[in-house]
C-alpha cells in the first residue's frame, strides 16, 4: 500500500508538469510556496493543470473501486461499470439532457445518474425474468442494455444540432479530461467523494456479499437491500464522474486485476488499492494523451488499448481451463 501511494504521488507530480504549457519541478515548488514570479504559471497551474489532475485521480479511483465492487458482487472477473451497462446508461442520460438543452454540470450529472440507474434496474429485472442467478446472466443482460443505450444515443445524434449538441454528445463516447475546470470539479466532488467514502465504510458488507448470498443471509444480512444500496452508490459515483469526463473505458476492468496481482488477495485493502490503481491508470493515460504532438488524444482510446491484453489473457486462461 505504501508503494502504491508513492507511485501515485510520482504519477501526480509528473502529470502536473506535462502539457502544452510545460511546468518544471522548480516552477511547481515555487507556485506551491507562493514565490512564483510568473503570473501565467500560477494561472495555468491552479485553473487548468491542478483541476485536471485532481479529476483524473478522482475518476480513476471511482472507476477502479466500482469495478472491484462489481467483480465481487457479480462473481465475475469481467464485470465492470462498462460491461454491466452502467456507463452506457449514464452516457445516454447525459446525452438526453444535452439534447433537452441542459447547460449546467448538475443537470447533466442528474441525467447521468438517472440513465445509469435505469440501466441498472433493467439489468436486475432481466436477470430476475430469466430466472438465472449466474454471473454470466448479469453480463448478458448488461450487454443487451448497453446495446439499447447505444441505439438510443445514435438516435439522439441523428436528432441533435450538428453544430453544438452533436459535438457535445460525441464527447461522451470518447472520454477526456481536456475540458475540466476548477468549477466543474467542485460541482461533482461532493457526490463522488461521499459515495466513495460510504463504499469504503461498507467494505465488510461488500466482501461478505462477494462470498455469496447464502453466506450473507446466514450472517443475518438483508442481502437484497444491501446489494441495491451498494449498486446505487456505485452508480451515483460513476455518473458524477462521467458527467464531466465522458466514458473512460475499461479502467474499472483493469484496475481490480492490477490490484489483485500486486496484493494477491481480495480482502484487507483490495478495494482501496483498486481505486489507487485506477487513479494511476487514468492519470498516466491522460499524460500520454496530452503529450501527443499536434493535438490531444481522448483518454479513453489509451485505456481501451490497455484493456486488450487483459481480454487476451482471460481468453487464454479460459481455453486452458477448458482443455
Amino acid at each position: 500500500m505504501a508503494g502504491g501511494i508513492l507511485l501515485l504521488a510520482l504519477c501526480t507530480v509528473a502529470a502536473l508538469r506535462v502539457g502544452s504549457y510545460p511546468l518544471s519541478f522548480s516552477d511547481i515548488f515555487a507556485i506551491l510556496a507562493g514565490d512564483a514570479g510568473d503570473a501565467m504559471d500560477v494561472r495555468v497551474f491552479f485553473q487548468l493543470r491542478l483541476p485536471r489532475v485532481v479529476m483524473g485521480l478522482l475518476a480513476g479511483f471511482v472507476f477502479g473501486l466500482t469495478g472491484a465492487v462489481f467483480q465481487l458482487l457479480f462473481h465475475n472477473p469481467l464485470a465492470s461499470p462498462d460491461l454491466i451497462g452502467v456507463s452506457s446508461g449514464a452516457s445516454l442520460g447525459a446525452a438526453c439532457m444535452i439534447v433537452l438543452g441542459a447547460g449546467s454540470s448538475l443537470e447533466i450529472m442528474f441525467g447521468s445518474f438517472a440513465g445509469g440507474m435505469m440501466i441498472l434496474v433493467a439489468v436486475i429485472l432481466l436477470v430476475k425474468a430469466s430466472g438465472g442467478r449466474r454471473s454470466e446472466t448479469y453480463i448478458l443482460a448488461g450487454i443487451a442494455s448497453s446495446a439499447f443505450s447505444g441505439a438510443m444515443i445514435m438516435l439522439l445524434k441523428y436528432m441533435a444540432d450538428s453544430e453544438g449538441e452533436l459535438a457535445a454528445i460525441e464527447f461522451w463516447t470518447m472520454g477526456s479530461l481536456s475540458t475540466i475546470t476548477q468549477q466543474k470539479v467542485l460541482a461533482v466532488l461532493v457526490p463522488a467523494l461521499v459515495s466513495v467514502l460510504v463504499l469504503l465504510l461498507l467494505k465488510k458488507e461488500i466482501l461478505l456479499l462477494g462470498m455469496g448470498e447464502k453466506t450473507a443471509a446466514f450472517m443475518g444480512m438483508n442481502h437484497e437491500h444491501m446489494r441495491m444500496l451498494i449498486l446505487t452508490l456505485c452508480t451515483l459515483a460513476t455518473a458524477a464522474v462521467i458527467s464531466l469526463t465522458g466514458v473512460i473505458s475499461f479502467v474499472g476492468l483493469i484496475a481490480p486485476h492490477l490490484s489483485y496481482l500486486l496484493l494477491r488477495t481480495r480482502t484487507h485493502g483490495y478495494l482501496a488499492f483498486s481505486g489507487m490503481c485506477g487513479s494511476a491508470l487514468v492519470v498516466l493515460a491522460d499524460c500520454f494523451a496530452r503529450s501527443i504532438r499536434g493535438g490531444e488524444l481522448p483518454t479513453s482510446i489509451l485505456t481501451t488499448l490497455c484493456a486488450i491484453p487483459f481480454f487476451i489473457y482471460f481468453l487464454c486462461k479460459r481455453k486452458g481451463a477448458v482443455e
